[in-house]
């Protein structure tokens, strides 16, 4: 029984390194004032973040579902059954579209299996990985999806947010609040908990921020996750967005702070999330592992 791993981009997991793994990933489409790029495809972070600060009209869009059902067709001459591991329902209506595909549409009834586990960029990339590992043991693609989902809410991510034009900008801000915000160097800590970003905490500083993540996932290490950590099934990640040396330096913060802990990676976090915070930010996340 060959099962195949199919992901999208908001999984930070690049074209040539889904090649490298054996899997596919369906690109998000990204709307630049008006005109649709495909991440990773026909526009690379670079050109993303050079239009975003450009002050330029950009926004995301969920992939289109006939060219995700395309990838899955494709899948499904060569494999038995396919994982389907998109960005978290909390976050974006692809999940429910393509759900509602796989269980309706007879060529993928009891073949497609949409894994909705709340997961966005690097909580994501570590169900992916697990989906992968599983696979390659011989897994069947309905016990993946059990695992995949009975182990849903056991991630964490935090996010240092370096400005507040583009909360603002995507009105998670009123204009108002923005103003003082700026005024007072308020820098905020998000956190996504399975569903949507949600406000944390507010400082000042880098130091701060840094501070209050790291006080955050050792309060998860003592207290959700004990068990978890104990058993050594957790992960530790650190996502960024145009901001690698920090983030380079904030793994390696993490890997003091928990040795216990696997550190598995540094990534960008996805466009979909990136387009709501802006450059500068940087992140911290934690995931069960298989």
């Amino acid at each position: 029984m060959k099962t195949a791993i199919i992901t999208d981009s908001n999984s930070g997991i690049t074209q040539k390194e889904a090649k490298e793994l054996g899997i596919q990933v369906a690109s998000t489409p990204v709307l630049i004032d008006n005109e649709i790029f495909h991440e990773d495809i026909t526009l690379t972070q670079e050109q993303f973040y050079e239009k975003l600060k450009s002050d330029a009209n950009v926004s995301t869009s969920q992939p289109n579902p006939e060219t995700v059902s395309e990838l899955w067709r494709e899948a499904l001459k060569s494999n038995d059954k396919i994982i389907y591991i998109p960005l978290s329902s909390g976050l974006s209506e692809t999940c429910h579209t393509m759900l509602h595909v796989s269980l309706t549409n007879p060529e993928f009834a009891g073949r497609v299996f949409v894994v909705d586990n709340q997961r966005v960029s690097i909580t994501q990339r570590q169900s992916v990985m697990d989906a992968i590992k599983m696979a390659n043991e011989g897994k069947d693609a309905a016990e993946i999806h059990d695992w995949l989902m009975k182990t849903k809410m056991q991630s964490s991510i935090y996010i240092m947010v370096d400005t507040l034009k583009y909360l603002k900008k995507g009105g998670r801000l009123t204009p108002a609040a923005a103003m003082i915000g700026t005024l007072l160097k308020i820098k905020p800590v998000l956190q996504i908990q399975g569903e949507k970003l949600d406000q944390f905490k507010k400082v000042r500083k880098l130091a701060d921020a840094k501070t209050e993540i790291i006080g955050a996932l050792k309060h998860d290490f003592e207290t959700r996750f004990k068990d978890i950590v104990a058993a050594g099934k957790m992960t530790m990640a650190v996502a960024h967005t145009e901001n690698f040396e920090e983030a380079e330096k904030f793994k390696q913060e993490l890997i003091s702070a928990f040795p216990e802990v696997e550190f598995t990676f540094v990534n960008p976090l996805s466009l979909s999330v990136s387009v709501h915070i802006g450059p500068g930010a940087l992140a911290a996340a934690c995931a069960v592992k298989y």
